[in-house]
């Protein structure tokens, strides 16, 4: 509740929160954006690809040429300035940042990073949901065994999500539900980078405008994100996952208390419990009245008729019968809110959410017919989507994770909406990630 005062006391104390960025594409820019506002916060270093790219988007955002042009990791340390550099292993072991924020939205690579940055004893909040969906548990456990925390992003759906669970939860109340929204029509899951923007309510001009990545916005569209972030908030609160992935009832966020119930309630879950998506959008593709797309939702029980009468009373927005209700946020705000992960984990020494099981995995879907030689492009991209799973039956299926389904050949055909499995490809069993996904699968 006083995270800008203790952020305030740090500035005044001349003690700023001391971190680093890799990866400044949209999210790292949003939060760019912010951050140079936030003087209890001293963003040392920025590490990126291509550094005239994140250059160009500081500037973009509003950062003096000045204030990043500190030739050096240390100059920029002992002055108030940010180091602007493609050597990501000196950010990282740079010994005066206390908090790495991995915002490359590559999965492979954030392991990468996630890892190095736990072996040099510094915290992570890992905007990279990709990685959390195959291999967050072990991340996880990774960053416990070195001593630091490990974070998901605020102002990514869940992080925002996990927010409201603890709070239901806090109260005392059983959890029925809880997820994010999502514009869904099943055709979306057929969606490729070259037909983003004709679905998804800006236009291409638009786009170009905002500097949007089609293939990433499109891993949003086709239900790969969807999937991955379920599988987050699955991961990190309990809650289980629908048997055979996503179902996307249609509602808006009046309506979440009436959808958001079991089935022999007259819901749509399998079972009390679960993560969901509501779509915005009818089975005919009309909009939904008020709806939950940019949002995200929790449902809870009255479990007692005290409660109910409370709710009555309150006159409290329940379900038909008078025993679910809800709380949501209808937006997000992505990067624009992340400065509170880094205000939480350098103040509190909380993490803003953080995997602790393995409920849900993501598996890569074929979206068409593909031959043996084909090479997967990953999420968002032109030959598979993400599908939601219960962890352990992907396990025990052999399915390969969405996240490791970039750059791999196929040695078999697959045909159209079928699981791709650990052994339909050529897989590099080399990287980190793909031993940090196999020793996972070994404990949990």
């Amino acid at each position: 509740m006083n995270l800008y005062s203790l952020l305030q006391e740090r500035a005044e104390n001349d003690n700023p929160i001391r971190i680093g960025l890799i990866g400044a594409g949209k999210f790292g820019t949003m939060f760019l954006s912010q951050v140079q506002k936030l003087k209890g916060i001293h963003l040392i270093g920025v590490a990126d690809l291509s550094v005239p790219n994140a250059k160009s988007n500081m500037e973009f955002v509003g950062w003096p040429e000045e204030q990043f042009s500190a030739t050096s990791l240390d100059k920029a340390a002992q002055t108030k300035a940010t180091h602007v550099g493609e050597d990501w292993q000196a950010l990282v072991a740079h010994p005066s940042i206390d908090i790495i924020v991995e915002c490359t939205g590559a999965p492979v690579a954030a392991i990468e990073h996630s890892l190095f940055a736990f072996e040099n004893g510094k915290h992570v909040i890992n905007v990279t949901v990709e990685a959390d969906a195959f291999c967050g548990y072990a991340l996880a456990t990774k960053a416990k065994e070195a001593g630091v925390i490990y974070s998901m992003a605020y102002g990514d759906q869940p992080a925002l999500t996990c927010d409201l669970v603890d709070w239901a939860r806090a109260c005392g109340f059983n959890v029925v539900a809880a997820g994010r929204g999502h514009k869904w029509l099943p055709e979306f899951r057929k969606s490729t980078p070259e037909t983003i923007w004709d679905h998804w309510g800006i236009n291409a001009e638009q786009a170009k405008r905002g500097r949007l990545n089609p293939k990433m916005f499109n891993s949003f569209l086709d239900g790969s994100k969807p999937a991955i972030e379920s599988s987050a908030i699955a991961n990190a609160t309990g809650l289980e996952v629908p048997t055979e992935g996503l179902q996307y009832p249609v509602g808006g966020a009046e309506d979440l208390a009436n959808i958001m119930r079991p089935q022999s309630e007259g819901g749509s879950l399998e079972r009390k419990g679960m993560v969901e998506v509501a779509s915005s959008l009818t089975h005919d593709g009309k909009p939904v009245p008020y709806d939950i797309r940019q949002g995200v939702w929790v449902v809870f029980e009255g479990e007692t008729e005290y409660l109910r009468n409370c709710f009555q009373e309150y006159t409290v927005k329940t379900d038909t019968s008078g025993r679910y209700s809800s709380l949501y946020k209808r937006w997000h705000l992505i990067g624009l809110e992340l400065p509170i992960s880094v205000a939480s984990v350098g103040l509190r020494g909380e993490p803003t959410g953080v995997i602790k099981h393995f409920n849900a995995d993501v598996a890569a879907i074929a979206k068409r017919d593909m031959k043996a030689g084909e090479v997967l492009d990953g999420e968002g991209g032109y030959t598979v989507t993400g599908g939601l799973r219960p962890g352990k039956a992907s396990i025990e299926a052999g399915y390969l994770p969405l996240g490791l389904a970039h750059d791999v050949k196929l040695k078999n055909d697959i045909a159209d909406n079928t699981p791709i499995k650990f052994s339909d490809v050529d897989m590099d069993e080399t990287t980190r990630a793909y031993k940090l996904r196999k020793w996972m699968e070994e404990i949990v």
